[in-house]
C-alpha cells in the first residue's frame, strides 16, 4: 500500500478536511470516484476519453498503411474519421478495411467502442437518477424559550411541490472531550426532538429539542460551545412520494451559527378556507426575543 507524501484536501458535508499521509484509493473506488465528479469534470474527462481512443486507432489504422478503401493512406485524418464511424458503428460504407491487419483492428476497436458507450451510459444515467432531497434548511438555528423551558430550533422546508413521505430527522451535537487520562476524542449526543418524525412533509417543519436536565446541552452557554467547538448534525430521510424513493438530506450547525435569545420569524399564513400561506423570504429570519420575555443566561 502506498501512501501520499503531500497534503489532500476534500470536502466532507460542508466542512473541509486535510489530510496527511492518507493512503490512496484502491483500484475498486474508481467507479466511487467518477460518481463524485462534477457533472462538467465528468463530461470533459468522458470525451478526453473518447477522443484519445480515438486518437490511439486511428495511429494504429495509419501505421497500417494501405488498409482503408476510399482512405488515403497518408492521411492521418481520414484515418482518424474511419476510427471514429468504427467506434460509434456508423458504417456509412465509403470507407471500409481491405486488410486482415485493418478488419482486426476494427474488431478490436467494435469492442472497446461497445463497452465503453455501455459503462458511459450506465454512470451517466446512475448519476442522473440518483434520488436527491430538496429541503431547505434555515441558515442558523436559535435557542430561545418555549413553554418556560430552554429549547433549541431550527426549520426545514421541502422545496419541492409534493410530499415526503414518513419523513424523520436525527440530531445529534458533536462535542471534543479530553479524558481523565488525556485521550482527546469527539463525542456525539444524541438530542431529542419533540416531534423527530412527520407522516408527511410538505411545507415547514420547525424542530425544537428542550433543553431539561436530561439534554446533553443543559448547563452549557454560548461560550461553551464555542471554546468546545460544537458541531450540531443534521440527518433527514424520507419517501418522496413523487419518485417513490428514499431520500436524504444533511445539514450542520457549528457554533457560531447558534444564536441564544432569538426567535424565527413566522413564515406560515392560515388564509380564509383553510389554505396556508408560505414566506420564504423570512424563512431565515430572527427577530430578538419581545419585552417581557426571559433570556436564556
Amino acid at each position: 500500500m502506498k501512501f501520499l507524501k503531500s497534503e489532500r484536501r476534500y470536502n466532507l458535508g460542508n466542512m473541509q478536511v486535510i489530510e496527511r499521509g492518507g493512503a490512496l484509493l484502491p483500484q475498486g473506488d474508481f467507479y466511487y470516484w467518477l460518481f463524485n465528479l462534477s457533472w462538467w469534470r465528468l463530461f470533459a474527462l468522458l470525451s478526453a476519453g473518447y477522443l484519445l481512443l480515438n486518437l490511439g486507432f486511428a495511429t494504429l489504422y495509419w501505421l497500417g498503411g494501405n488498409g482503408i478503401a476510399n482512405a488515403d493512406p497518408h492521411s492521418f485524418k481520414d484515418a482518424f474519421f474511419f476510427s471514429v464511424q468504427t467506434m460509434s458503428t456508423i458504417g456509412y460504407g465509403a470507407m471500409h478495411p481491405t486488410t486482415a491487419y485493418s478488419n482486426i483492428l476494427v474488431v478490436v476497436e467494435v469492442f472497446v467502442g461497445l463497452l465503453s458507450v455501455a459503462m458511459a451510459t450506465g454512470l451517466m444515467f446512475a448519476r442522473f437518477s440518483r434520488p436527491h432531497a430538496r429541503v431547505l434548511f434555515s441558515a442558523v438555528a436559535v435557542i430561545c424559550p418555549y413553554n418556560g423551558v430552554p429549547t433549541l430550533m431550527f426549520r426545514a422546508a421541502n422545496q419541492r411541490r409534493n410530499l415526503v413521505l414518513e419523513a424523520q430527522m436525527t440530531v445529534t451535537i458533536l462535542l471534543p472531550e479530553v479524558t481523565v487520562e488525556g485521550h482527546r476524542l469527539g463525542r456525539l449526543y444524541d438530542l431529542q426532538l419533540v416531534r423527530s418524525q412527520t407522516p408527511a412533509f410538505s411545507l415547514s417543519w420547525m424542530l425544537m429539542h428542550p433543553i431539561t436536565p436530561e439534554s446533553p446541552l443543559f448547563g452549557l452557554t454560548a461560550t461553551d460551545l464555542h471554546d468546545r467547538n460544537a458541531r450540531i448534525l443534521l440527518t433527514f430521510t424520507g419517501l418522496d412520494e413523487t419518485l417513490s424513493q428514499t431520500v436524504h438530506a444533511r445539514h450542520y450547525y457549528d457554533a457560531p451559527q447558534i444564536l441564544w435569545n432569538m426567535k424565527f420569524v413566522d413564515v406560515l399564513e392560515m388564509l380564509p378556507g383553510g389554505d396556508r400561506a408560505i414566506d420564504y423570504r423570512e424563512f431565515h429570519q430572527v427577530i430578538p426575543l419581545e419585552m417581557g420575555e426571559p433570556d436564556i443566561d
